[in-house]
């Protein structure tokens, strides 16, 4: 289901394999190249960085251009360069090491992005852990990671802080943001000053490192919702070929549209999803460093917060997960502020509903964008946006350029034909090294170079991905299969929804059934009886959910946009 009043006349000018032929030719920067990655012959980005250290270095060379924004502080890219070189000088006189594990724990803040590229830009891994996460949570990752540094904000220390003496290997910890010296602490402030400080630091370079272009560089925990999350192993590579991959994917669009590739611009970005997740870490920041763009962060997500910062600086880009394009379309003071700067508006880690990549269009002129990707991924593998979202609202796009996509049947080597649903599997230069000390969950997802990725899912004709479920999600109603997506765009699809997630309940003779949760726009009214119609008139009578609740609030979900399904799974256990 297309929105052909969207679609331009002569659309596309071109087609995926004619636009693949023409930016990755010789000479041009999307060249690429097959090189070996850990043994497995891998086409490549020839023009990739080799490595963050590099990416620093060139994010030096914007000079005064604005870099990060937070309240009232503004960090120019010279400046943030400055405090990056301090702080990594500082980490090597504690006696970090290429290969050692600096973990980062603390709330979209300029230092985070110092700290970072600090960490990596001396060849240590940075284990970014999830701010969002409990004292028992964080001890975890610090644990799992053999973390010798953290660098925190005062928030987790105070988190962390009961858990120390579980930690023998955590030996210093350097707290940003807190008003109190404390005994067994440093303050990042005494090493780099504050934000207002960083663009008087001396005018250093990175200290020297040896690191090579697969050099693991990064931890980022995965958002599993059973059982302890996996550590997946980022490479320099891994990280760098997200600029490329996110450029590409923005070539193609301008492409497909019959349009000459635009110069390079500086645009502003408002990044609300936390850094600590690759979506914002890889897909956002690596590609903003490159090209210089303004990134600001948020205390809080807040709508009304959020239109006034757009209105002010002018942002061209924003989003997150479909709750936050909905809370901009839906708030009733939406209509006060300009937002007229907004070019796009992008969004993944969460099914979006049709009429969402509709609206944006339509009542921001601002272009939809989507994509598909995990932690296993460093994010970027599929991408989404502009026409080619509006014609096809369900798809999360086609893969870029240097990735491949293959629907495999239950045995894993069957490949199955277009239009077949099976499980995806995905390789290229984005896929990690494995997992964090999992030796066994590392050989049983990652096979051959490809990344097993536990989604049910079918190529159309053209390559374009259709995610169906997460494969243990989906609900198998006396042995007949129902896609929770499928059952939630139906549902997505009612005027009144704004949010809706699928699950299974138990059924004593056919196992289990379709129940779905589903949060209304505000001021709108629906029953149970009216939305189960609503789906029946779109789908087969055993995909209509037997239960319907009625959520007040936006669905639970991870840090990472997913829906916590297990939590509503509970609601229907009475």
């Amino acid at each position: 289901m297309g929105f052909p009043g969207a679609i331009p006349a002569g659309w596309p000018a071109k087609s995926l394999p004619e636009i693949q032929e023409l930016l990755c030719a010789p000479g041009m920067p999307f060249e690429m190249e097959t090189v070996e990655v850990r043994g497995i012959p891998t086409r490549v980005w020839k023009n990739a960085l080799p490595s963050l250290a590099a990416l620093a270095r060139h994010g030096r060379s914007h000079g005064d251009a604005t870099f990060l924004i937070y309240e009232d502080e503004r960090v120019s890219y010279d400046a943030w360069f400055r405090a990056v070189a301090a702080l990594a000088a500082h980490l090597q006189a504690l006696g970090v090491q290429k290969g050692d594990r600096v973990a980062l724990a603390m709330r979209n803040l300029p230092e985070w992005p110092v700290a970072f590229f600090a960490i990596t830009g001396i060849g240590a891994i940075c284990v970014p852990l999830n701010a969002w996460w409990t004292g028992p949570e964080l001890e975890y990752g610090l644990a799992n990671s053999g973390a010798k540094v953290l660098i925190c904000d005062a928030e987790r220390l105070e988190r962390v802080a009961p858990h120390r003496a579980a930690l023998p290997a955590l030996e210093q910890v350097i707290v940003a943001r807190l008003d109190h010296a404390q005994e067994g602490v440093s303050r990042l402030e005494d090493v780099i000053g504050t934000a207002a400080d960083w663009a008087s630091l001396p005018d250093a370079d990175l200290p020297a490192a040896d690191i090579a272009t697969d050099d693991p560089a990064t931890i980022l925990y995965t958002s599993g919702t059973t059982g302890n999350p996996k550590g997946a192993l980022g490479t320099h590579r891994n990280l760098t070929t997200n600029i490329l991959s996110g450029g590409y994917a923005a070539a193609r669009a301008v492409l497909r549209r019959g349009e000459a590739l635009p110069a390079p611009a500086r645009k502003t970005m408002l990044t609300v999803i936390p850094l600590f997740h690759a979506t914002a870490c890889s897909a956002t920041m690596m590609g903003a460093i490159f090209g210089g763009h303004t990134l600001i962060f948020m205390y809080k997500w807040d709508p009304v917060k959020a239109f006034g910062i757009i209105e002010r600086e002018k942002v061209n880009a924003t989003g997150g997960v479909p709750t936050i394009a909905w809370q901009l379309l839906e708030h009733p003071e939406r209509q006060n502020y300009d937002l007229s700067s907004l070019e796009s508006i992008g969004y993944g880690g969460a099914p979006s509903a049709p009429e969402l990549v509709r609206r944006i269009f339509e009542e921001f002129g601002a272009l939809p964008g989507n994509g598909w990707g995990m932690t296993e991924t460093t994010a970027t593998v599929t991408t989404h946006s502009g026409e080619d979202y509006l014609n096809r609202p369900t798809s999360c796009g086609p893969a870029v350029a240097a990735a491949d996509l293959e629907i495999r049947a239950e045995d894993g080597v069957t490949v199955l034909p277009a239009g077949q649903i099976g499980e995806l599997w995905a390789r290229g230069p984005m896929i990690v090294a494995g997992y964090w000390q999992n030796p066994e969950a590392s050989a049983a997802t990652f096979v051959d170079g490809w990344v097993r990725t536990g989604d049910l899912a079918y190529l159309d004709e053209e390559g374009f991905c259709f995610i169906a479920d997460r494969a243990k999600d989906i609900v198998i109603r006396g042995g007949e299969n129902i896609y929770s997506s499928e059952v939630e765009n139906a549902l997505y699809e009612h005027p009144a929804v704004i949010d809706a997630a699928v699950v299974g309940i138990p059924h004593r003779t056919l196992g289990e059934e379709p129940a779905a949760v589903v949060q209304l726009s505000p001021g709108a009214t629906t029953s149970e009886a009216e939305l189960q119609d609503h789906v029946r008139e779109r789908l087969a009578a055993f995909k209509v959910p037997v239960r319907i609740l009625f959520h007040a609030e936006t669905l639970p979900r991870n840090a990472n946009g997913k829906i916590l399904k297990r939590e509503l799974k509970a609601l229907f256990a009475d």
